[in-house]
């Protein structure tokens, strides 16, 4: 189920919202907090079901293992075969449903065809937080299942994140306050990414599919389809992540911010800080601090990172693209950290920014050709390629035509993923002649969006895929 489908939109979000604010008013006050949990945890499974109706037990067999793990790692005389155990576990199964049939088809071996689960990722890693944090001593180990079942299955976040640490909602889970400006806020938060969504994502991808389907590539029709990948990944991303941090303040929840403009980045390390921020923050949480980080030398910290990056590739799935896309931002972090830095100081910061956006671009040139479809194959990639640098011709037909028709829409994109809109919008909302604006547009937003979703055949959501 998307946030951005009918379904969602008319049926299960207005049933769990009188659900969620209504029908505990019957309980007394101090038992409506966990009538709420209960109706959260229960709604976030069947909206998990809704779409894998099978794996909503093995989202559970995860609650569960990870809720005894919890429980147990403290009281255990050796917590680190605990943890080691626990962390295994939730590795297998990421391993089993996301890698193993591509490294058995890899090795010619009989392999049984298995669905991904969606949200695996993100969940699995969720989980893999928590029990590591207990294992530390960074959080207490939750009482309660429904509780911690809550803490895993929220829908909000559930299939496409941000991954949310336990420690980030824990005091939340236990008392949390909802007050109608909060709601209002969510709902401006929700409304915009569900914008963004449709409204930019959904069209930009337009742009790359069609121009690949056609088949012609060009100098001019190839960059625009490259413009169109990059702002998809980008609105389609992070308006997901608006709509869950607006749903999650609804629900009285604070979750992470997981973007902050990454293609304003003046460096690549300064875009690794802005995009998908809650994932960096994983890996360096878990994984490259405790390699040992930058603390011993510098031949163990190209190592550290080389691995960190590697398992980022693999984290977006099994394909070898994704693994290549993980090596090559290895690459440019370090030829950044031990030759570029310098050279960036130096540079004026527009033209830091240019540079940062060139190696963007070509990365996702890597992402975007993953084998998902007969369009998107290393063979697409060989022929799409030399077309940016003008090997096919500058132009075909009527590509710069479509070149020039399609330069406002990319100059809307543009201005969308700098920070002017919500500058823009903020001086519009304090000022007291247009306070009805904080209203207005949103509402404005919502129904053109719907609007557009009842006359498009488009509709993906690529995160969906990891």
């Amino acid at each position: 189920m998307l946030f951005s489908s009918y379904t969602f939109l008319f049926v299960f979000l207005p049933a769990v919202l009188v659900l969620y604010f209504l029908l505990p008013l019957c309980l007394p006050p101090r038992r409506r907090l966990a009538a709420r949990n209960a109706i959260l945890l229960l709604m976030s499974l069947l909206f998990y079901a809704w779409g894998e109706p099978v794996y909503v037990f093995l989202m559970l067999g995860t609650i569960l293992a990870n809720f005894l793990f919890g429980l147990w790692m403290p009281r255990c005389r050796h917590r680190r075969a605990a943890l080691a155990l626990a962390v295994g576990v939730n590795l297998f199964l990421l391993f089993f449903y996301k890698y193993a049939g591509a490294l058995a088809a890899l090795c010619s071996l009989p392999f049984p065809s298995v669905r991904l689960p969606l949200g695996i990722s993100f969940y699995t890693f969720q989980a893999l937080s928590y029990v590591v944090d207990v294992y530390r001593g960074d959080v207490a180990a939750e009482k309660n299942p429904a509780t911690f079942g809550t803490y895993v299955a929220l829908f909000p976040q559930l299939v496409a994140g941000p991954i949310v640490r336990y420690s980030d909602v824990a005091g939340e889970l236990q008392a949390r306050s909802h007050t109608a400006a909060r709601a209002a806020a969510g709902a401006r938060r929700f409304a915009a990414g569900l914008c963004k969504k449709v409204l930019l994502a959904n069209s930009a991808g337009a742009l790359f599919t069609g121009v690949l389907k056609g088949g012609n590539l060009s100098f001019l029709n190839t960059w625009l389809a490259l413009f169109g990948f990059s702002f998809q990944i980008y609105f389609d991303f992070s308006g997901y992540s608006d709509m869950a941090l607006g749903l999650g303040a609804i629900f009285g929840f604070t979750f992470p911010e997981n973007f902050n403009y990454p293609y304003t980045a003046v460096s690549f390390t300064d875009f690794w800080r802005r995009w998908h921020i809650t994932l960096s923050s994983f890996f360096r949480e878990y994984v490259y601090i405790p390699l040992g980080g930058n603390r011993k030398g510098a031949a163990r910290t190209v190592l550290n990172l080389f691995v960190v990056w590697a398992l980022t590739g693999l984290w977006h799935g099994a394909a070898i693209n994704f693994l290549l896309w993980g090596i090559y931002w290895f690459f440019l972090l370090i030829a950044e950290k031990f030759v570029l830095k310098k050279a960036f100081a130096r540079l004026p910061c527009g033209v830091c920014r240019v540079i940062a956006l060139a190696g963007i671009l070509f990365g996702w040139l890597i992402f975007a050709f993953d084998g998902s479809s007969a369009a998107l194959t290393f063979t697409g990639f060989r022929r799409f390629f030399p077309a940016l640098f003008g090997f096919s011709g500058f132009a075909h037909g009527n590509d710069a035509y479509d070149f020039v028709r399609h330069l406002p829409f990319l100059a809307l994109c543009a201005i969308g993923s700098t920070p002017l809109p919500r500058r823009l919008a903020r001086r519009l909302f304090s000022a007291r002649r247009t306070a009805w604006a904080e209203v207005v547009l949103p509402l404005a937003g919502m129904v053109l969006a719907v609007s557009y979703l009842a006359d498009a055949g488009y509709n993906p959501f690529l995160y969906f895929r990891f």
